[in-house]
C-alpha cells in the first residue's frame, strides 16, 4: 500500500515537472515569437491612438475597449485557426506568406518616409468630433471601431504569421498555446499602453490643477511630452518595420534558394560576432542595419510601383472626365449654331407665322370655315 502511494507520488512530480518544463517551453517560445514581432507591435501601438483622437475624453476608454476586444477576435478566431490549418497541412506556404507580409510592412515603412519627406501625400485620417463639440453618436462611434479593427486586422495577421514562423517546429498543442499566449500578451500590452498615453494629457491637466509646485510641473510635462512620444513612436515603429520586414525577406530569399543576400549579410556579421563579450550584439547589430537597408530598397520599390499605377489610374479617369466634359462642350456648341443659323431662323420664323396659335399675324384664309381651301368659290 505504502508502495504504490510512493509510485503514485513519484508519477504526480513526474508529471509536475513536465508540465514546468512544457511552461517554460510555452513562455520560452512566446517571448521569441513576440521579440520577432516586436516592430508591428509598436506600429500598432503608434497608430490606435489616432482613431480616438479628438472625441469626447469620457469615450476614449470604452472605444479603446472595444477595438481590443475586436483585435482579439481577429487573433484568436479568425486569424490562428487559419494559420495552424496552414502549417499543419501546406507548410511549405508559410515562407511565401510570411515575405508577402514582410513586404507589406517594408512598403508601408517606405510609405511613411515618402510621406515624411513630401513626395507623396498624407492619407487622410478618419473624421471626428471635436473635444470642444458635440458628443460622439453610436454611428460614429461604431465608424470609428470598425476602421480600427480592419487596420488591426492586417497587423494582427502580420503578428501572427512572423509569431508562427518562430514556433513553427513545435507539436500543434504547444504551438497553438504559444500562439495563444503571444496574441493575448501583445493585444493587453498594446491596447494597455494605447489606453495609458491616450489618456495621458488628461492625467497630466489633472495633475497640472493640484496645489503643490512638483505635481503640477510634472502634470505639465505629461501634457508636453505626449505629442512629443507619439512622434517617437511613429519613427520607432516605421524603422521597426523596415527591420523585420527586411529581416523577413533576406530569410525568405534563402530559404526559397535565393543565397546571395543571405550569404553576403552573413559574410559581413561573422567577424565581428568573433569578438569577445560584445561580439553577439555587434553581430545582431550588423544584421539588424543591413535587414533595415534591405527593407527600406524592398519597400522603395514597391511603393514606387504603387504610386506609379495609382497616378496612371487617376490619369486615365481624369483623362476620361476631361474627354466627357469636351464632348459635352462640343455637344453644346453644336446645338448652339444649328439654332442660330440663318437657316434655322427662317425655318423658326416660318413655323411661327403658320403656327395655330398665332392668331391676328399674317393675312386672313379667303375661304369660310368647314370649306376646303382647294374647292372653287362660288
Amino acid at each position: 500500500m505504502a508502495g504504490g502511494l510512493f509510485a503514485l507520488l513519484d508519477d504526480v512530480a513526474a508529471l509536475v515537472k513536465l508540465s514546468a518544463a512544457s511552461l517554460d517551453d510555452v513562455a520560452a517560445g512566446a517571448s521569441r515569437a513576440g521579440v520577432k514581432a516586436a516592430g508591428v507591435v509598436v506600429d500598432d501601438a503608434a497608430v490606435t491612438p489616432k482613431f480616438v483622437e479628438g472625441v469626447d475624453p469620457k469615450r476614449e476608454l470604452p472605444i479603446i475597449k472595444r477595438i481590443a476586444l475586436g483585435s482579439l477576435i481577429n487573433k484568436i478566431l479568425i486569424i490562428l485557426p487559419i494559420i495552424l490549418l496552414l502549417s499543419e497541412f501546406l507548410p511549405w506556404l508559410l515562407t511565401p506568406l510570411l515575405m508577402v507580409g514582410g513586404t507589406y510592412l517594408c512598403f508601408e515603412g517606405a510609405e511613411k518616409i515618402f510621406e515624411k519627406f513630401g513626395w507623396i501625400e498624407h492619407h487622410e485620417e478618419p473624421k471626428k468630433e471635436s473635444k470642444h463639440g458635440k458628443k460622439n453618436d453610436g454611428d460614429s462611434e461604431k465608424k470609428i471601431v470598425r476602421s480600427a479593427i480592419t487596420t488591426d486586422f492586417v497587423l494582427s495577421c502580420e503578428i501572427m504569421v512572423i509569431a508562427l514562423n518562430e514556433v513553427a517546429s513545435e507539436a500543434l498543442l504547444p504551438r497553438a498555446i504559444i500562439l495563444l499566449v503571444v496574441a493575448l500578451a501583445i493585444t493587453i500590452g498594446v491596447y494597455g499602453s494605447v489606453a495609458l498615453i491616450v489618456k495621458m494629457d488628461d492625467i497630466g491637466l489633472h495633475m497640472a490643477r493640484e496645489d503643490k509646485p512638483g505635481t503640477q510641473k510634472f502634470g505639465r510635462f505629461l501634457v508636453k511630452a505626449m505629442p512629443k512620444l507619439l512622434g517617437g513612436l511613429s519613427v520607432v515603429g516605421t524603422f521597426a518595420m523596415l527591420w523585420v520586414g527586411g529581416h523577413i525577406i533576406l530569410i525568405g530569399t534563402d530559404e526559397l534558394g535565393l543565397h546571395a543576400l543571405y550569404d553576403f549579410v552573413h559574410h559581413l556579421e561573422q567577424p565581428v560576432a568573433m569578438i569577445p563579450a560584445v561580439g553577439g550584439l555587434l553581430g545582431w547589430l550588423v544584421n539588424t542595419f543591413f535587414s533595415l537597408i534591405l527593407g527600406a530598397i524592398w519597400g522603395g520599390i514597391v511603393a514606387g510601383i504603387a504610386i506609379g499605377i495609382t497616378a496612371l489610374m487617376k490619369s486615365g479617369r481624369n483623362d476620361d472626365k476631361e474627354a466627357g466634359v469636351q464632348k459635352d462642350q462640343t455637344s453644346e456648341q453644336k446645338i448652339s449654331a444649328d439654332t442660330s443659323s440663318p437657316a434655322a431662323t427662317s425655318a423658326g420664323e416660318a413655323a411661327d407665322a403658320g403656327s395655330p396659335t398665332d392668331h391676328g399675324a399674317g393675312p386672313k384664309p379667303d375661304y369660310a370655315p368647314g370649306q376646303d381651301k382647294d374647292s372653287p368659290k362660288n
